[in-house]
């Protein structure tokens, strides 16, 4: 594969790269939209220590300067997770930040595009956008869905934000073709809650068989990726009795503030942060700790299947 033009990798990734090691890419948006600072740059640098220490390279992704870094040096990183008026980037706005050399945090769609340019077959985040509650009236669908129909990337997440419409979440990922992968379990997870109620299309309890999913795909000339659907670990659980009213007082205040579009997942995160007096961000952290080791061993199992 020739790089894009537009690409730079770091030199942990430049070299992970030539010898054919495991990586695994992560998102940039949990950094500037997903958590405050300083938490935003601490976490990121504990999940990039989390997917070394497990065998993988990690490759955080952001536009910068006009171009796709895949990889962040530390002072990058800093410099992302303090910087203000960061555009928040789907597959519509990418190209045009690159264009305009602003700087940029990609959301999973945005990840999932980059990641592919830079042959990384794996990703690692906390949860996915999905259709928001009421998009029967506002059609406020993330273009996370779609992007799974097209990009080859497998994902690895604890579901769907709980924030969103699940049922609904799950019959477009349906209508996409989407394979859905509980990890572990038959239900789908549903971010801080191991469970969201609903069965999981399919479940695997084996990382290896998840990547020989992926490769399938790809030779059965089936675009698109897999969500892998990875419950939160027990002990960090918010269960689903606890976290409803809480995500259900947020989406009120919401309502009630005309907070719509991309500003909605920001909002909602942030007052379910006060409401649950931090709790929830905890949650969060161990969450995308718990994906990363996963997207690891499934990056370790797609390189063992490499010809060659």
């Amino acid at each position: 594969m020739t790089l894009n033009a537009y690409i730079t990798l770091s030199p942990e990734v430049a070299e992970a790269r030539a010898r054919g090691a495991a990586i695994v890419a992560l998102e940039s948006t949990i950094i500037t939209h997903g958590m405050p600072w300083p938490q935003n740059v601490e976490t990121a640098r504990a999940v990039e220590a989390c997917v070394r220490a497990h065998g993988a390279v990690p490759a955080t992704i952001a536009v910068m300067g006009g171009r796709i870094h895949v990889g962040l040096t530390d002072a990058e990183l800093e410099s992302l997770g303090q910087a203000k008026g960061v555009m928040k980037l789907s597959r519509a706005d990418l190209a045009a930040c690159l264009a305009m050399g602003r700087m940029g945090a990609t959301t999973v769609a945005a990840t999932m595009i980059c990641a592919e340019l830079a042959g990384i077959g794996v990703f690692a985040t906390g949860g996915i956008g999905g259709v928001h509650r009421g998009a029967e009236s506002s059609f406020d669908i993330s273009a996370d869905l779609l992007e799974f129909a097209q990009t080859p990337v497998t994902v690895v997440a604890a579901g769907a934000k709980a924030i969103l419409d699940l049922p609904k979440t799950l019959e477009v990922l349906e209508t996409q073709g989407v394979p859905v992968i509980a990890f572990g379990q038959d239900d789908f997870p549903a971010f801080w809650s191991r469970s969201s109620g609903l069965r999981a299309p399919l479940r695997m309890d084996d990382p290896a068989q998840i990547a020989a999913a992926q490769v399938m795909r790809g030779a059965l000339g089936l675009r698109g990726g897999q969500l892998v659907a990875n419950p939160i670990p027990p002990e960090a659980e918010i269960a689903r009795e606890v976290i409803t009213p809480v995500i259900e007082q947020a989406l009120a205040e919401a309502a009630a503030q005309g907070v719509a579009a991309k500003s909605v997942t920001p909002f909602l995160l942030q007052r379910i942060f006060e409401l649950t007096e931090g709790r929830s961000l905890v949650s969060n952290i161990a969450l995308v700790m718990n994906n990363a080791r996963l997207a690891c061993q499934i990056a370790k199992a797609l390189v063992a299947l490499k010809p060659g």
